[in-house]
């Protein structure tokens, strides 16, 4: 049992070794650019939101036309 545990833990190591160098390769964005891409996410969210309303208010109305 032991040398399972030993070999899951050098997996382990393995594993965060390379997880630690793939985030060294990580390009993060600036403060200015973090903001600009949440806007445009909180912009982008509201149109889509949006469309999805009035397309749901076109249906329900038409539906109701023809149901009554």
């Amino acid at each position: 049992m032991s040398a399972q545990t030993g070999a899951r833990k050098g997996k382990m190591r393995i594993y965060f070794k390379g997880v630690k160098a793939e985030m060294k390769k990580v390009i993060w964005p600036t403060k200015k650019e973090l903001i600009n891409y949440t806007g445009v996410v909180i912009l982008i969210s509201a149109i889509v939101g949006l469309v999805v309303w009035v397309l749901d208010l076109g249906i329900h109305r038409a539906l109701s036309l023809i149901i009554k």
